[in-house]
């Protein structure tokens, strides 16, 4: 390791491949080993070999379990495609995330942001963008110190942002500065309160490993709780922009259940109390989960 090269992690792990140059691996198993993680690449060692991955040979791939291998238990676990290989890595709580913000650290990304304002597609231009990344907030930094957003790592493109803020991510194909690229679409709220998508894109690494970042993000909250048929229709009139003080009359219930539905969803974690029994409003985790019951109906 040269003296340039820093050491972002180093722990017993396990690897287990899917895919070995090109033909998938016959019986595949979980394999002891040595993960060393640095901020230029992964170290495999183990058995007497040392197989180094170069961050900028990896992708995500977007459907995990198209790649992992049935009976193969890859919770937790980094999934990796390295050439015409796919391999994934465990190293216990907290190595998938570490590796993603290790991975794409510094890193160089087109961004646009606001891209999207409450629905409403704006026009702000795609440009270049430092992408840093801490344990709870990361940076955009255009050339020349201009225009820097500094945000909290659940709410991109806003300044003094809670953390978990991030409702969804969604990518799709777009034409980017001449080329068509992948772009992840991360949408979060800002200072007024108003849903806003921020755009990030780059070279395949960048969208692959950006995604699972985000992705990573999502799926740390508990998105788990079943909520009865009630609640989920006052969880999508909030997300539809209902007012709280209007609730009852709009889904026609009393009041004394619509404040029984309020507290069931503070609970559950959907949404931020704003005036003690009167009012609430959708956060991240609510967001995400009026979009998944709505894309359902």
């Amino acid at each position: 390791m040269s003296d340039q090269e820093r050491k972002v992690a180093d722990v017993a792990g396990d690897v287990c491949y899917a895919v070995r140059d090109g033909e998938p691996v016959g019986e595949p198993r979980w394999r002891s080993c040595r993960l060393v993680l640095t901020d230029r690449r992964l170290i495999v060692a183990g058995d007497g070999n040392r197989q180094a991955i170069p961050h900028g040979k990896v992708t995500v791939p977007a459907d995990r379990e198209s790649v992992v291998p049935e009976g193969v238990d890859a919770t937790g676990a980094v999934v990796l495609s390295v050439g015409n290989s796919v391999l994934l890595a465990a190293g216990g709580d907290d190595f998938e995330r570490i590796y993603y913000r290790t991975n794409v650290g510094g890193e160089v990304v087109l961004a646009k942001h606001p891209a999207v304002v409450g629905g409403v597609v704006k026009d702000a231009e795609w440009r270049k963008a430092r992408f840093t990344v801490s344990t709870d907030a990361f940076q955009l930094t255009y050339p020349g110190g201009e225009g820097t957003v500094d945000c909290e790592l659940d709410d991109v493109g806003t300044v003094d942002c809670e953390l978990d803020d991030v409702g969804t991510v969604e990518t799709s194909e777009q034409a980017v500065t001449g080329q068509q690229r992948t772009v992840v679409a991360v949408e979060h709220t800002d200072d007024d309160g108003r849903s806003v998508e921020t755009y990030l894109s780059g070279t395949e690494r960048h969208a692959s490993v950006l995604r699972a970042l985000f992705v990573s993000v999502i799926d740390e909250r508990d998105d788990s709780a079943q909520l009865d048929e009630l609640e989920s229709q006052v969880l999508m009139a909030l997300y539809s922009g209902v007012s709280p003080f209007e609730m009852a009359d709009f889904v026609g219930v009393s009041v004394e259940e619509i404040e029984e539905v309020y507290q069931r969803l503070l609970e559950v974690g959907t949404v931020d109390e704003v005036r003690t029994r009167t009012e609430v409003e959708l956060n991240a985790q609510g967001r995400n989960m009026a979009s998944e019951t709505i894309n359902e109906r």
